[in-house]
């Protein structure tokens, strides 16, 4: 009899205990499942998405040309940026109506083939305007001397492609065996402290072109 109470008693205890007990253990790893997942659910999507949309922001402000000075280049044809994209540089200055003077004098230093088949070059291009803030007689005597005229021309271009980002504080030397300084940010840059880029990042087959709004001159 006393056998028989025990058993009955153990087995009230059993029936009472073990539900409690799964559903304990259902809850637990019910909790455990549902932190995993909101866990995962946070630290990877929005971080990839934001990664992505940088990357891709910091890609298009490269690649694209900036500064007032583009409002003159032409939107289509030869001269226009994906036109000018498909010409070695003086082949794709020459389309340009607003670098008609720098072509000139191109020219007349004979650099247009040197510039065409360099590679990987960078040239800070004057605009009409800034070979115009030359006095005429200057400007005509400096035409007609081709040595001098090749080292002005030179001291604008460096033998490496140069992004923006490179311009942000930079010294470089220049074919005509002289250093120029860039410094600025953004898509505002000075050259030598003097010369502005009015319409950067433009370019050519073989070279990053600045265009600037004022001619450098070398130190001799």
């Amino acid at each position: 009899m006393n056998a028989r109470i025990r058993r009955s008693t153990i087995a009230a205890v059993a029936a009472l205990v073990l539900p409690f007990s799964v559903m304990a253990c259902g809850s637990d790893d019910s909790d455990s499942s549902s932190d995993d997942s909101t866990a995962a659910g946070e630290e990877t999507p929005g971080q990839d998405d934001s990664d992505k949309s940088e990357e891709s922001d910091e890609k298009e402000t490269a690649s694209e040309p900036f500064g007032p000075g583009c409002e003159a280049v032409p939107e289509s044809g030869d001269g226009s940026f994906d036109g000018m994209a498909k010409d070695p540089v003086a082949t794709a200055a020459g389309n340009n109506p607003a670098l008609s003077t720098l072509v000139k004098a191109v020219g007349a230093a004979d650099l247009g083939d040197t510039l065409n088949s360099a590679e990987d070059i960078t040239v800070f291009a004057p605009t009409n305007d800034a070979f115009d803030k030359i006095p005429k007689a200057d400007l005509d005597a400096l035409l007609k001397d081709k040595d001098a005229l090749s080292k002005v021309l030179t001291y604008h271009v460096v033998d490496e492609r140069l992004a923006p980002k490179d311009l942000e504080d930079g010294e470089y030397a220049t074919l005509a065996k002289e250093k120029l300084t860039v410094a600025g940010s953004g898509e505002k840059y000075e050259v030598n402290d003097e010369s502005k880029v009015v319409c950067g990042n433009v370019q050519t087959s073989n070279a990053t072109v600045y265009i600037v709004d004022t001619v450098l001159m070398p130190a001799k």
